[in-house]
């Protein structure tokens, strides 16, 4: 696949593709006054913003689904239902811009969770309440259907 069609389908794989060959081309010496190497860095940099801005949305969406799911409050359920909604968008803009991080998704969701997790059973253990729950849910994941569709804990199945 040439660069500039690589750089249309999958930012991701090119900033990874650009940076290796900015490297290379700092062992073959050049007369060019180039900072090779924090170019190349600077490359692979911009493929890990756009990873981590995702990483983030989904983060967003599996805490407030474990809240939803584990918390006995009940007020703040409305605007945690609220929260995944907007988070959902975000991830489904990001997946549509750069469709290269969909096959990053499994190993994002797998993280996010384990960090969800922290956040979430904190959060229970600062309000009082009840901590089994989030073990069992943690053992079981997200999948990525709960997490892109419109899934939400104790909600009728469509």
């Amino acid at each position: 696949m040439a660069d500039a069609d690589l750089y249309e389908t999958d930012f991701i794989a090119w900033t990874e593709r650009q940076a290796g060959l900015l490297r290379a081309a700092s062992g073959r010496g050049t007369n060019l006054a180039l900072d090779w190497e924090h170019l190349a860095e600077e490359v692979e940099d911009l493929g890990r913003s756009h990873r981590r801005a995702l990483a983030s949305h989904v983060r967003i969406v599996i805490e407030h689904l474990l809240k939803l799911e584990c918390s006995p409050a009940s007020e703040p359920q409305r605007g945690w239902r609220e929260t995944v909604r907007r988070a959902r968008a975000e991830v489904e803009g990001w997946l549509e811009d750069e469709p290269g991080l969909r096959v990053r998704l499994p190993d994002i969701v797998r993280a996010e969770t384990e960090r969800a997790g922290r956040l979430v059973a904190a959060l229970l253990r600062d309000r009082g309440e009840p901590l089994d729950a989030i073990a069992v849910r943690l053992q079981e994941g997200y999948t990525e259907d709960q997490i892109l569709g419109d899934w939400l804990p104790g909600a009728p199945s469509r």
